[in-house]
């Protein structure tokens, strides 16, 4: 019989799938007062537990039932021990939130977000026989038209993920001589890995993982908290489904550490697996390769927030406002006495000047789309440092007769003045 999951963890003919036909469960617990001999166990016909005592009574055992905090995630109990978690993360359960939202009042409907990863990108590509973009661009129509309103890529969040994790390796590695920092830093994106060291090795391994979240996770912070905050709702009231390529992420997303006590909610509220999105795609009768492609949502980029930190200690705060929104929200920060930045680069347009109201048009392609594509070709530009541009250091030399100077004040820079409002008939008293 072939292997079902974790292929990659064979090794000659051991296989670490359990076939389903191998139950897992907890030992039983029996009742055993002192002084009242070996307990014995009688198994009815139909499958129920009965303890009995030495003077023949009998009493009713309850099933032995495992929870997630028994799973090791070793995959193969997918089919029985996890039964709860994946009937609360399927695709019927998405299904269930879509229809719930058709049928209710705007105001009382959840966001539908759903972030899907590369890697099941890929394999949907090679089962449609689709180049990675248009796959993405398919999945974006597929998931807008049964409902969901975002689609999101996670190989956004898988940048925060590597960046964490690189800071924290060149933290444990500067400190390891004067500390017990552990080295080596054994990544943490995996949670099968992680149930099988928390749950076997505790002791010797949880040192040395790396404390940084998953793309998956990282995601979920991003949609819960910044993407909640920008669509001005609370994190329950957004629904957010990821798309992955293994079914022990279902299991990362349940982890209480990734649970809001302050709103009842998770940061990854359903998990569906690649093998789930084939099965939507064909309950919908819809083949991926015949959609019309769609652009994939990004994240509201018009407020970007960059630090230089030393030590841990933040130097200087730098960031981007675009759009009269974020602008707003920068003065009252400024008027308030409590705006953090050291400088901040303001544009008046949503995702600045690429789409300036001045820009071409192009009447056959939706506005989103095309935008990604300017973002995409401006980015191809060879761009480098001021300082290092040909021609810069000359002229500030000859022309401007050096940095800083009067004649460098005079042309280069300029002065802003209050603009009084201009008075109406209802400012006017009679």
């Amino acid at each position: 019989m072939a292997s079902l999951f974790s292929g990659a963890l064979q090794l000659t003919d051991l296989d670490d799938f359990i076939a389903p036909s191998q139950d897992c469960i907890k030992p039983m617990r029996v009742d055993k007062r002192p002084g009242s001999g070996a307990a014995k166990i009688h198994i009815e016909n139909d499958g129920s537990y009965f303890q009995v005592s030495q003077d023949g009574g009998t009493k009713k055992l309850e099933r032995a039932k495992i929870s997630l905090d028994d799973c090791l995630a070793c995959s193969g109990c997918v089919t029985l021990a996890e039964t709860v978690l994946i009937t609360q993360q399927s695709h019927e359960e998405l299904r269930k939130v879509l229809g719930a939202n058709k049928m209710a009042a705007p105001d009382q409907q959840r966001l539908v977000v759903i972030s899907v990863s590369p890697q099941s990108r890929a394999s949907l590509a090679v089962r449609f026989q689709l180049n990675p973009t248009d796959t993405a661009r398919k999945l974006t129509a597929f998931f807008k038209k049964i409902g969901a309103h975002y689609v999101f890529d996670t190989t956004f969040s898988r940048n925060f993920s590597l960046l964490e994790s690189q800071r924290e390796f060149v933290r444990r590695f500067r400190a390891q001589a004067d500390s017990k920092q552990a080295l080596p830093v054994l990544t943490s994106a995996c949670p099968g890995w992680i149930c099988y060291a928390e749950k076997t090795h505790g002791n010797v391994l949880l040192p040395y993982i790396s404390t940084a979240r998953s793309p998956q996770q990282v995601m979920g912070s991003l949609v819960k908290d910044f993407f909640s905050q920008q669509q001005h709702l609370t994190p329950d009231k957004i629904y957010h489904v990821t798309v992955m390529p293994c079914y022990d992420k279902k299991l990362e997303a349940s982890r209480p550490d990734f649970f809001s006590q302050e709103h009842q909610t998770r940061d990854v509220d359903c998990v569906i697996t690649t093998g789930e999105v084939f099965k939507l795609l064909e309950e919908e009768g819809v083949s991926l390769s015949e959609l019309e492609p769609a652009p994939l949502d990004s994240l509201n980029k018009d407020l970007q927030e960059v630090t230089l930190e030393r030590e841990g200690r933040v130097l200087l705060h730098f960031a981007a406002a675009y759009g009269f929104r974020n602008i707003q929200n920068l003065v009252q920060k400024l008027k308030r006495g409590r705006c953090p930045y050291h400088y901040v680069e303001v544009m008046a347009c949503p995702s600045g000047c690429l789409n300036g109201g001045g820009q071409l048009k192009a009447p056959d392609m939706p506005g989103k789309e095309l935008l990604q594509q300017v973002e995409r070709l401006y980015s191809m530009v060879r761009t480098e440092a001021p300082e290092d541009a040909p021609g810069v250091q000359e002229l500030y030399g000859h022309w401007l007769q050096g940095e800083g100077s009067e004649q460098a004040s005079r042309l280069l820079h300029t002065s802003y003045h209050a603009v009084e409002k201009a008075g109406s008939s209802l400012s006017i008293r009679w």
